[in-house]
């Protein structure tokens, strides 16, 4: 499924390059409004990473400036899935989470 998430292409493509930089990184799954559909203009960006959990975790901070500096025109909520201590929330992102990065690539 090709889904672009209400994102231009040039911001897609500037928030994969940041996780691509970081080959700790092995999926990000798009949740909340962005991955149902029902976003509005100036919708944050809700983003779960998953695989070395804890070397996200230790490079997390700079992962977010590196995506700051990117100058996304959109707030991004970034959560990493083995350190969400809310069942509801992993749930919600097991339920509706959409594939947006993948290291592997996406197919």
């Amino acid at each position: 499924m090709n889904n672009d998430f209400g994102l231009s292409v040039e911001t897609i493509a500037k928030i994969r390059s940041v996780f691509a930089a970081h080959p700790e990184i092995e999926q990000a799954r798009i949740y909340g409004s962005r991955a149902k559909g029902n976003y509005r203009t100036g919708s944050d960006i809700d983003v779960c990473l998953s695989g070395n959990s804890e070397l996200i975790h230790a490079n997390f901070h700079t992962l977010l400036n590196e995506l700051d500096d990117a100058m996304l025109p959109y707030t991004m909520d970034i959560s990493i899935y083995d350190y969400i201590e809310n069942p509801a929330l992993t749930e919600h992102i097991d339920r509706v989470g959409q594939l947006f990065y993948s290291k592997s690539g996406i197919e």
